[in-house]
């Protein structure tokens, strides 16, 4: 499922801000940044806002969608980030990198989402750990090598839908920098960023998450006849 196409409301243009930008756009780079969109918008052009939702629409439902595992879910919360960022756009320091502040903004706003929702739609989750890119995993990467990986056996509904619940029932802590992590492939720096912790405290979650997946999984491996 994809988030729905998201057009800007017609609200008041946010109030621009004037601090330092971080851009990277030149004639040999022609692609603005997210920062120069976010500008653009402040500043009333109306395509720019439509940009930033296309250029992460993929990526931040996805995320969403993994860690609320509800697809409805997520893409009401996705509908509600970018609202946000429409009404906030004013207040963020163009100093600083946008994304970590989207992701941040749709975290908060999935926790809310979560404690409201009176009954749960699951979301299957894919096989693929990680984004696609440089660095991403597969769950066989989160389990140690003397636990029979799932590798083989993802392709089967019961295995994945096992998968799919150990990750749902890792506490909210872990579960987001795992997700963060493995399923976006974030930098730990951008996780701490979003999760506003340190970045010892982010690998130290992270650790404690992959150990947790690993632990639940050896008795799932179990239950489907590995030895």
């Amino acid at each position: 499922m994809r988030a729905r196409g998201y057009n800007p409301p017609h609200l008041d243009r946010p109030a621009a801000r004037k601090t330092p930008r971080v851009t990277e756009a030149s004639p040999a780079n022609p692609d603005p940044t997210d920062n120069d969109l976010l500008q653009r918008h402040i500043d009333g052009d109306e395509s720019a806002f439509s940009q930033l939702v296309d250029r992460y629409q993929r990526e931040l439902f996805s995320f969403l969608a993994r860690f609320t595992g509800d697809a409805a879910l997520a893409d009401d919360v996705f509908q509600e980030t970018f609202l946000q960022l429409h009404v906030s756009a004013g207040k963020f320091d163009m100093s600083r990198r946008l994304k970590p502040w989207l992701f941040t903004i749709a975290a908060n706003k999935a926790r809310d989402a979560m404690r409201k929702r009176t009954r749960r739609r699951a979301l299957p989750l894919d096989a693929q750990v990680g984004n696609g890119d440089e660095g991403a995993a597969t769950y066989a990467d989160l389990i140690p090598a003397d636990i029979p990986p799932p590798a083989e056996t993802l392709v089967n509904n019961e295995t994945r839908q096992a998968v799919r619940d150990i990750v749902a029932e890792l506490p909210e802590g872990l579960r987001i920098v795992l997700v963060l992590c493995y399923f976006n492939g974030m930098a730990y720096k951008d996780i701490a960023d979003v999760v506003q912790a340190p970045l010892g405290t982010v690998k130290s979650r992270l650790h404690t998450a992959v150990k947790a997946f690993a632990d639940k999984w050896k008795v799932v491996a179990k239950q489907f006849g590995h030895d």
